[in-house]
Order: structure tokens, then C-alpha cells, then sequence
């Protein structure tokens, strides 16, 4: 990245971090320090990574754990790598099997949600693949936060007191070890408050000992398995033992010279690639960054990308993701040509024929890597395995039961997901990792740092901290406080149904690393979070 993108055109409280030898960048200030540990240890990046990711699942419960998923996209220093670490179904979990229940959609919260946590195994791979220093040195921070305890910051705390408040009314035996695992005396730990989890440390200690399989084939995977059949759960030890990680190609898209890369489906990192891809024909450059005209031309762009990716993305291993059709330049110059003056609502295109944590790590030898885990919607499913301080997500409540829909649950499938790691290339070299956390505000603020950060010259801390929007799907475009008045008087006039917003954490919070031609790195990490962006 050149020095161009060290200038600040944009007004920006805070400055970003320049470092030589390694950063990490993560929402938790404890988490960055530990992968950072890391890399003064001699590790990689994929070390400090999992140090950080580690770290989280014990410093931030309310967004991400043990019993989540996971992706990445891993930069050696010559070539982009994808790793999908998102679980399957059980395979008792059908729509019939929902009916019985007297289920007519995927429920939210129990068991009916839970598919495969699929975060462990993606940690392992990684590490058996790109680490360097011993699996138990880098899990060792982590441990020792679940074993000591830790203070809880700011912002975690604020959203731990509205998951043991929706925890209480939940009574069934599957939700039988959440307070008993995340509350103090039936409430939430306050902010400075520290908190310890012996069992997330005793599954630590298990998986620093045995490996990561444990928690697939061995006496993890035996806990899971008896908790959910003795409480009414459909995942099995079967289910359990079947998960792997898949290794994939990732996904780009040509955004204002540089290469804009996404995980492919069954993921929505593909939304903020057709985004960008539609945007890189308009002239956005010739807008201020704060008008609304800009504004106008991303949100349509992203309606336009939400439109195809609602009906088009599922499981690639069990039912078709027309890629390549879907990214075809011609077509997108033809959704392009649909948006006008005002606002729209899009259907999808013709096709041709033929609760989450992001964080990002980079070492001295310039291997890079973009993470993000969740047990989505804040703790998951509610459903904890007592004992072993396990959150297990809620994934499987992005399956719809449209017959015929590449989304429809089936048994073994795996659902769309919401989580997404970016990364920046230019000229075939890794720039550096980026992404915004926050269900389907990510592909929108992916789209939005690369258009602050390519268009609009900001450095990555002020692309960062710029006002967001956010689209939702009732048609309605969310805003922050700070976006200026006429900004919001001018999307208005253009038709948009605009709502100011200071919901804490709605418009996401992520973390970039850019790296220098020189070498160094340049990086910022949001306000909107806890976190901090450490460096050497």
C-alpha cells in the first residue's frame, strides 16, 4: 500500500497504528496483546491469530465461543488461501423433523438451530498447516483468562447484560447451564468486573493437550453428544465425528485497481464483491464522501448485490451457487444500469446462460490473516453444555424452508452464513486483511471501508471511524448520529426511508491492516468496540 493512504482527508479523531515487525488487531485490547505475544515469540501470523481467537471466545462470550464457526483467508506471503469453517446440519435435522416439532420456520433459539460447531477444527487446521509455535503455548493466554479470570471490558459488558436478561426466560432443560456458566449470582458481571470460566478452561486445557479432535471423536465430543440426547438436542456423535474444515478458493472482484477478495458461498462475502463490483463503473470520486449522492449510488449497489445473493446462495456441495455467473462483468454492468435518481426496491438479475469477531494478525515476513468466528446473535442458541463452558451457536436458523430454495434446510447442509473475512490485493501481492462484524451489516461494511479506503484515500483508521449506513430488508436505510443532516435530507429526497440510529454495535465493528511497500504496516481498529490495534 503506498504512502498515499497515510494522509488524513478525512476528519478523524484518532490516528492509525504504524508498526514494522507485526500487528493484531482485534475488538478486545487483552486479545490483541495476546497474539501479539505470539509474534514476539517467533510465531506467525496464523499463531498470533489464534492467540487473539482463543482469547475472545474467553474475553468477549457474547459474540463468539467454542461451540461456533469460523472462516479465514490466509496470506502466506506469495498466495491467498480460504478456509470454511462453518458445520453442517445434524442429520436428524430436516424440515420434517421441524414440523414435528411444530416448527414452520427454523426457530432462533434450543437445539432445532444448532448445527456442527465448526470453529475448533478450523483452529486446528490452521495450525497444523501455517503455525509455528506449539498448539498449547498459543492457546496458554486463553487458559489462563479462564482459569485467573479477567475484567470485563466496556462494550462486552453492556451486551452480557442483555443476553442473562433474555436468558432468564428461558426455563427448559436445554438452557439449564447458561446462567449457571455466564452469571454471577443470576447477573451479569458489570464492566471491570472480573470473570472466570473453569470449564472453557478445562475444554482449553483438553484441546491444548489432545488436539482439536478431541472436541469432534473424543471426551468433548462425548459430552456434547450426551447433553443434547438428554435434553432433546438432534446433534449427534455421528454428527460430531463427520466435521472438517474445507479449504477453498477465495472469491474476487476488481475494485479501483486493487483485488478485492471474499470467502464463496455458502457465506455473503459475494454481497459486498457484487457491490463493488457494480460501483467500480460508477464515478464515486467525483461525489464528496459525505453527500448523499454517494451515500445513494452504495446503498442501491448493495440492494442490488442483496437481491441476488437472498435468492442464489446456499451450500455449493448441495445445491448449485451460480458464481461465476452471478460476478459476470457484463451483467453487473447491466444491474448497474437499474439504479436511478431515487431509491429502488430490486429483485434479483438474470443470470447467463451457461453475534460475531473479526480480528486480523500480520508477522515480520509478511504473512497476513483475516478471521472472523461467532456464535451468532450475541450467545448463540442459549443451549451451553454445562461443565465445559461450551455456547453452542445457532447457525442453523439461516436455513429457510422454501422448497426448492438453495437454502432450504437439509439434512448434512450447511447454512447461509453471515460471517465474512476480507482481504485486499493489488497487482497479485497481498495488501492486507480487513472486515466488519455484525450479521448482514458485513458485506455492507465491507463494501463501505474499501470505498473509503480506495476512493476516498482514507487511512484505515479514519476509514474506520467514517459514519456508516446500513440497508435492511424492511427497505428502511439505517444512519448514524454523526451522519451530517444533509446527507440524511438529501437520501430522503431521492426516496430512501431514513432512520438515525445509536444502537450500539448496529452498524459493526472491524479491524484492517494494510501493509506498505516498504514493509511496514499501517492499522486501525473501530471505536465502536473495545479494541485496540497492537503492534512492534
Amino acid at each position: 500500500m503506498n504512502n498515499d493512504l497515510l494522509h488524513i482527508p478525512y476528519a478523524s479523531r484518532r490516528v492509525p497504528l504504524i508498526a514494522g515487525n507485526g500487528v493484531v488487531a482485534t475488538s478486545h485490547p487483552l486479545a490483541s496483546q495476546a497474539g501479539l505475544a505470539m509474534l514476539q515469540a517467533g510465531g506467525t501470523a496464523v499463531d498470533a491469530a489464534l492467540a487473539a481467537a482463543a482469547c475472545l471466545t474467553v474475553l468477549e462470550p457474547t459474540s463468539n465461543g467454542l461451540g461456533g464457526d469460523g472462516f479465514a483467508l490466509i496470506w502466506d506471503g506469495a498466495k491467498l488461501h480460504g478456509i470454511n469453517g462453518s458445520g453442517r446440519a445434524p442429520a436428524a435435522l430436516s424440515v420434517e423433523a421441524l414440523e414435528r416439532a411444530g416448527q414452520g420456520t427454523m426457530p432462533t433459539y434450543g437445539w432445532l438451530p444448532v448445527t456442527v460447531p465448526g470453529v475448533v477444527q478450523l483452529w486446528g487446521d490452521m495450525h497444523s498447516r501455517f503455525g509455528a509455535l506449539p498448539l498449547a503455548q498459543v492457546l496458554g493466554p486463553a487458559i489462563a483468562y479462564a482459569e485467573q479470570g479477567a475484567p470485563v471490558a466496556a462494550m462486552v459488558s453492556h451486551f452480557w447484560a442483555k443476553g442473562v436478561a433474555a436468558a432468564h426466560e428461558r426455563t427448559s432443560p436445554e438452557f439449564a447451564g447458561f446462567l449457571k456458566t455466564f452469571a454471577l449470582d443470576g447477573r451479569a458481571p458489570r464492566a471491570g468486573e472480573r470473570f472466570r470460566s473453569p470449564g472453557h478452561a478445562r475444554t482449553l486445557r483438553m484441546l491444548a493437550e489432545v488436539g482439536p479432535r478431541a472436541f469432534y471423536e473424543g471426551e468433548i465430543a462425548e459430552a456434547i453428544a450426551r447433553f443434547s440426547q438428554a435434553t432433546g438436542g438432534l446433534l449427534t456423535a455421528d454428527d460430531l465425528a463427520a466435521h472438517r474444515s474445507e479449504w477453498v478458493e477465495p472469491l474476487t472482484m476488481e475494485y479501483g485497481g486493487y483485488t478485492v477478495a471474499e470467502i464463496p458461498p455458502n457465506g455473503q462475502g459475494i454481497a459486498a464483491l457484487l457491490a463493488l463490483g457494480i460501483l467500480d463503473g460508477v464515478d464515486l470520486a467525483s461525489y464528496v464522501r459525505d453527500s448523499a449522492a454517494s451515500f445513494h449510488l452504495q446503498i442501491e449497489a448493495m440492494k442490488l448485490a442483496f437481491a441476488d445473493i437472498f435468492a442464489y446462495v446456499g451450500d455449493p456441495a448441495m445445491a448449485e451457487v451460480p458464481v461465476s455467473a452471478m460476478l459476470d462483468r457484463e451483467r453487473l454492468a447491466a444491474r448497474r444500469s437499474l439504479i436511478g435518481d431515487h431509491a429502488q426496491d430490486f429483485g434479483p438479475g438474470e443470470l447467463p446462460q451457461g453475534g460475531t469477531v473479526y480480528f486480523c494478525a500480520a508477522d515480520r515476513e509478511g504473512r497476513m490473516v483475516s478471521m472472523i468466528q461467532s456464535t451468532y446473535m450475541g450467545f448463540g442458541s442459549g443451549v451451553v453444555v454445562p461443565d465445559w463452558g461450551i455456547a453452542l451457536h445457532n447457525r442453523g436458523c439461516g436455513f429457510v424452508t422454501t422448497p426448492g430454495h438453495p437454502n432450504m434446510l437439509v439434512p448434512g447442509k450447511r447454512p447461509f452464513h453471515t460471517i465474512i473475512p476480507g482481504f485486499l490485493l493489488k497487482d497479485g501481492q497481498g495488501i492486507g486483511p480487513f472486515g466488519v462484524m455484525g450479521a448482514h451489516m458485513q458485506p455492507q461494511g465491507h463494501a463501505q471501508v474499501i470505498v473509503n479506503s480506495l476512493t476516498y484515500g482514507m487511512h484505515p483508521q479514519a476509514a474506520l471511524d467514517a459514519p456508516r449506513w446500513r440497508w435492511e430488508r424492511d427497505g428502511s436505510v439505517r444512519v448514524e448520529l454523526e451522519t451530517p443532516r444533509h446527507v440524511i435530507e438529501g437520501l430522503m429526497a431521492r426516496g430512501h426511508q431514513v432512520i438515525a440510529e445509536a444502537e450500539v454495535g448496529g452498524f459493526g465493528r472491524g479491524q484492517i491492516i494494510w501493509r506498505r511497500d516498504s514493509g511496514e504496516y499501517v492499522a486501525g481498529t473501530e471505536a465502536r468496540c473495545d479494541g485496540v490495534a497492537a503492534g512492534w
